[in-house]
């Protein structure tokens, strides 16, 4: 089992920063895959980024590639999201999960409850 939860968001002006985190409870966090996704209201749940369990490999959706960072210190237990050069379409909630690699693709088999972050224009 794997227990997920997120901080840092909040509000921001277009063009600013934040960085999000989410914090790991369980021993199988530094084996996992882990994933940032965000959802805007009246819209379908979107992929922002993975990384792999040892951090070494990282993949961005097409909006935010380039502008956001993920990262993961496996001795604290806990992922991060740098998100820079925000606009006003990046509002959402943000969730991260933990999951592995299945024949395909990723199953997520575990999701924080999320973390709001308002962008202004």
């Amino acid at each position: 089992q794997v227990q997920l939860v997120e901080s840092g968001g909040g509000l921001v002006q277009a063009g600013g920063s934040l960085r999000l985190s989410c914090a790991a409870s369980g021993r199988t966090f530094s084996s996992s895959v882990m994933g940032w996704f965000r959802q805007a209201p009246g819209k379908e749940r979107e992929f922002v980024a993975r990384i792999t369990w040892s951090g070494t490999a990282t993949y961005y959706g097409a909006s935010v590639k380039g502008r956001f960072t993920i990262s993961r210190d496996n001795a604290k237990n806990t992922v991060y999201l740098e998100m820079n050069s925000l606009k006003p379409e990046d509002t959402a909630v943000y969730c991260c999960a933990a999951g592995k690699a299945v024949y395909g693709g990723i199953s997520y088999d575990y999701w924080g409850h999320g973390t709001q972050v308002t962008v202004s224009s």
